[in-house]
């Protein structure tokens, strides 16, 4: 069980104002990189902020996805990449990956990714909400929380 967990928070449809990114090799968590980043002129939709709790002033000084970007890839570069509700995510990184003309094809990623909603949909547990899988499998989470949420998938994903 060799993968990486991705989890997005976003500020506005698809900009997002923090990742949080979970390396697991051979079944156990090695690395957990979190970043805010800088969405376009700093736009917050008042909805996401109720969200997850992340403000402009957060994010003022943080980096832009782009110049984010060197961090996010060498953690997804050629890696199985799993997500909770993957195409949320995916779509995420792959659109602002164009926002800023970069290439993903350049990452060696697969265009779906692995998804915990998925899998534990198919396993019968309804509903299939990041904390309700977190609560049936007795995983920690403070959800919303990009970090903790990319930990959880991670932790899902190996309990598969």
């Amino acid at each position: 069980m060799t993968f990486t967990a991705i989890d997005f928070e976003t500020a506005t449809a698809f900009h997002p104002c923090s990742v949080g990114i979970v390396t697991v090799e051979n079944g156990i968590i090695v690395e957990e990189f979190v970043s805010l980043i800088k969405p376009p002129n700093n736009l917050y939709s008042p909805y996401t902020i109720s969200v997850h709790g992340i403000y402009p002033q957060d994010t003022a000084n943080a980096k832009t996805f782009a110049q984010l970007f060197p961090e996010i890839q060498k953690r997804l570069q050629n890696r199985i990449i799993v997500a909770h509700n993957e195409s949320f995510d995916r779509n995420v990184l792959f659109k602002s990956m164009a926002f800023y003309n970069l290439n993903h094809q350049n990452l060696g990623i697969a265009n779906q990714w692995e998804c915990t909603v998925k899998i534990y949909k198919a396993k019968g547990l309804k509903p299939t909400k990041l904390s309700d899988c977190c609560r049936a499998m007795q995983i920690a989470l403070n959800h919303h929380e990009a970090l903790s949420d990319a930990r959880a998938c991670a932790k899902l994903y190996l309990l598969k």
